[in-house]
């Protein structure tokens, strides 16, 4: 059995960089084997978020989003915050009905996800849609989505497609897929 890891001592922290969306912090670090450390990390935040995989009529239902980091469209499963108050499902249902116009009956949560663990403190969840019902809301996309429907049966040929490497979209197909089996 491994001894239980004994983490590092958190010694001091300071902003060193500063944006509308992110902070980035300084954080030193000594560890038990006395060695130190500066790490740079953006700011913790309670903020979760959801990933959705929507299944209607044998189909996944997915988006086309454009994504600023990599200067181009991606084909993905609807996501987004989770809001103060909200909870997962809550979240969840939201969020089909602002990106897919759909709002879902049944839920089943998959699996929790973190994201570049070393810089990042957000966690994702992965969530299953089923007994899907047309409902939309009107959310922040700055452009109308274009929805995809894909059949199940062919999820795996996601990874074939040029535009579906988001790693989190992997992850959810393959959480997915087994979840189904």
């Amino acid at each position: 059995m491994d001894k239980i890891l004994q983490k590092p001592t958190i010694y001091h922290v300071e902003t060193i960089a500063q944006s509308r969306l992110f902070t980035i912090e300084s954080v030193n670090l000594k560890f038990r084997n006395g060695m130190y450390k500066a790490y740079e990390r953006i700011r913790p935040s309670n903020h979760e978020s959801v990933m959705i995989v929507p299944i209607i009529d044998d189909n996944l239902l997915l988006i086309r989003e454009y994504n600023v980091g990599i200067e181009d469209y991606e084909l993905s499963f609807p996501k987004g915050l989770i809001e103060a108050g909200e909870e997962i499902m809550e979240a969840a249902n939201r969020e089909l009905m602002e990106e897919v116009g759909y709002g879902a009956h049944t839920f089943t949560l998959l699996h929790r996800l973190t994201i570049a663990p070393s810089y990042l403190s957000n966690t994702m969840n992965i969530v299953v849609a089923q007994k899907l019902y047309p409902h939309k809301k009107i959310g922040d996309e700055p452009e109308k989505l274009s929805l995809v429907r894909w059949p199940v049966t062919q999820m795996l040929a996601l990874l074939n497609e040029i535009d579906f490497c988001e790693a989190r979209n992997i992850s959810a197909l393959f959480l997915t897929h087994s979840w189904l089996e």
